[in-house]
């Protein structure tokens, strides 16, 4: 396989979680009896721009379709940070009812509902039709499609040009990342402006988060690597955040190649901090996959004591994340016999590979298990919070990652 950025021939292994479903792909009761569809998930690096990526097997029409079950909306951190997000650019750009905003992967409408409210026009594109329908009720107008360059020329030529486009958690999830990025460049206003947050590998690294390595996530990226993308796409990084969100992610900020805005010194800052961690070097690469066992033997050696002890376990969050670490550890009901999420598409539906039930919240309050496993890690504050008339009865909760940690 060859580079989706740069073409040179990849040769440095990352990872390898074996073989899984891709892990958004819920299944109902009647898929439990038809066949179920594996790909391999491993992690290649390129030793020339250093984007991390996914072998290719998987195509992104097969992974998100029309009923793909993530919601943004089922998290209220998430709709706090999008709140806020909202708020900052507003302010920073000036944007006002003369403007035009674009997201792309706008889901259920958890972001744009922000702008519709302040009376900013905007779009959202978002192939999915099931959020895209949530969306829509909300009276966001949505283009039901794939973004890439045929699209943002399109948009462009429409008279819709963006004086803000964004992207959250969208960037990591396109197979030809070249392709979308012009698409940014075309459909981007003289002046106007990209904001994208996409998780840091620099912290998926730092922190073992491997279980954020699923088929969905094509690319794995640093911000090294995202100024290369840019640059070959007529684009400019100048500004960077680093984020909490979703274990340590990065806001990039991006214009024209001549944009007169100046390039920010954090973003010289974070260049040399990825540099001096090694993110340019294939060492740092090689011996995450021992660290990627290491979890992954914990929490199925304490699923295993915890069944020898005759304590019962569930989990809260039917997650991507949580799909990953599952089935790289092989579990299975008689371990995790069920698991509860907020999002009412997931529910009464199975967690893919492992087959685990989804249940509603109510269900693991009214059971009271002795250990409630959190498998997004990165809102387990929030869950503990939800479920704190669990902890007041004896319940503790687990976390995996980085190491195992029970509270």
């Amino acid at each position: 396989m060859n580079c989706r950025h740069c073409g040179t021939a990849l040769r440095c292994d990352f990872l390898d979680l074996g073989f899984a479903p891709p892990s958004n792909a819920y299944l109902t009761a009647e898929d439990l009896v038809k066949p179920e569809v594996y790909f391999p998930l491993r992690l290649q690096v390129c030793e020339e721009c250093w984007l991390v990526q996914t072998e290719d097997y998987a195509s992104a029409e097969s992974l998100f379709s029309a009923e793909y079950a993530y919601f943004s909306s089922a998290s209220t951190s998430w709709l706090a940070h999008a709140a806020r997000y909202v708020e900052m650019i507003t302010s920073r750009l000036g944007l006002g009812r003369d403007s035009m905003v674009i997201e792309v992967a706008s889901n259920d409408g958890y972001l744009l509902k922000n702008f519709v409210k302040a009376g900013i026009p905007c779009l959202g594109v978002e192939p999915t039709a099931s959020t895209a329908e949530a969306a829509e009720a909300l009276g966001i107008p949505v283009r039901r499609e794939f973004f890439g360059e045929a699209l943002g020329k399109m948009l462009a030529e429409e008279g819709k040009g963006a004086d803000l486009i964004l992207g959250n958690n969208v960037y990591a999830h396109v197979p030809d990342i070249n392709d979308f990025t012009r698409g940014l460049k075309a459909v981007l206003k003289a002046g106007g402006t990209v904001t994208l947050e996409f998780p840091h590998v620099m912290r998926l690294i730092e922190y073992n988060q491997f279980d954020t390595v699923y088929h969905e996530h094509f690319s794995y990226l640093s911000l090294f690597t995202v100024g290369k993308i840019f640059e070959a796409a007529g684009l400019r990084i100048f500004d960077v955040e680093e984020l909490p969100t979703h274990g340590g992610s990065l806001r990039v900020y991006g214009c024209h190649a001549g944009d007169p805005r100046q390039t920010t010194e954090a973003v010289a800052a974070l260049l040399g901090e990825e540099q001096r961690r090694g993110l340019q070097t294939s060492a740092t690469y090689a011996d995450f996959q021992a660290k990627a066992e290491k979890v992954k033997n914990d929490a199925l050696a304490f699923l295993l004591d915890a069944k020898r002890e005759g304590k019962t376990v569930a989990a809260y969050g039917a997650a991507a994340k949580g799909n990953t670490l599952l089935n790289f550890a092989g579990v299975k009901p008689d371990l995790l016999p069920y698991v509860c999420d907020a999002a009412a598409a997931k529910q009464n539906k199975f967690m893919p590979g492992s087959h685990i039930p989804i249940l509603h919240p109510d269900e693991i309050v009214a059971r009271r298990p002795d250990y409630v496993m959190i498998l997004p890690w990165n809102i387990a504050t929030e869950v503990r919070q939800q479920l704190a008339s669990l902890a007041d009865q004896g319940t503790r909760f687990v976390t995996a990652v980085p190491e195992l940690k029970v509270i």
